[in-house]
């Protein structure tokens, strides 16, 4: 798979927790907040190093994305700030709650922002086989980091994966065939 189909899978997997922790809060279901809180840190963490080693550098080289791979790496430090400002507070503290929710928000605007204006320029600047090359890199530190990766899931069927994306509440599930399943879902 190429990268980014992986990192647009990553943002979809972190989406399906944002969602959750949302409802989670609407609820008042503390317990469920603070682990789903904490696998937003841990997803994060993990993507903002995967871009940051791999894919920003590699980008970068093309002229034409360095500005738009600078303004990424600047929304990179604001996550990574209200992530160490969460990880200082108690989730019966009202800021914890609200800077989760403004984590979010960055976040997604972060994504929102690749997906539509930096990917269809990497498309453009990158041939199939270098975004497949890249892809296999990422994967590969994914790995080295301890989280989950496409080969640890393609074992499932595409019910479980079906199952699995309900679940997680993971945005556009339904239309997603195999492949994009298997990238998104978290493991079980």
């Amino acid at each position: 798979m190429d990268a980014l189909d992986l990192l647009t899978a990553d943002h979809n997997r972190v989406r399906g927790l944002f969602a959750r922790f949302q409802s989670a809060e609407e609820s008042e279901e503390t317990a469920e907040m603070t682990a789903l809180a904490e696998k937003i840190v841990t997803e994060l963490t993990v993507h903002t190093e995967i871009e940051e080693q791999i894919f920003y550098p590699a980008v970068d080289a093309n002229e034409e994305l360095h500005d738009t791979v600078s303004e990424g790496m600047e929304e990179h430090h604001v996550a990574k700030v209200l992530i160490e400002e969460v990880a200082g507070l108690s989730p019966e503290d009202d800021a914890w709650a609200a800077k989760i929710k403004v984590l979010i928000e960055s976040v997604e605007h972060h994504a929102t922002e690749e997906e539509e204006e930096m990917f269809p320029q990497v498309r453009k600047a990158f041939d199939r086989a270098a975004l497949e090359d890249l892809g296999q890199q990422l994967e590969a530190l994914k790995a080295s980091l301890g989280a989950p990766t496409v080969a640890d899931k393609e074992h499932l069927s595409l019910e479980e994966l079906k199952a699995l994306a309900t679940e997680q509440e993971i945005p556009g599930r339904s239309s997603m065939n195999r492949d994009e399943l298997v990238a998104t879902v978290a493991p079980a």
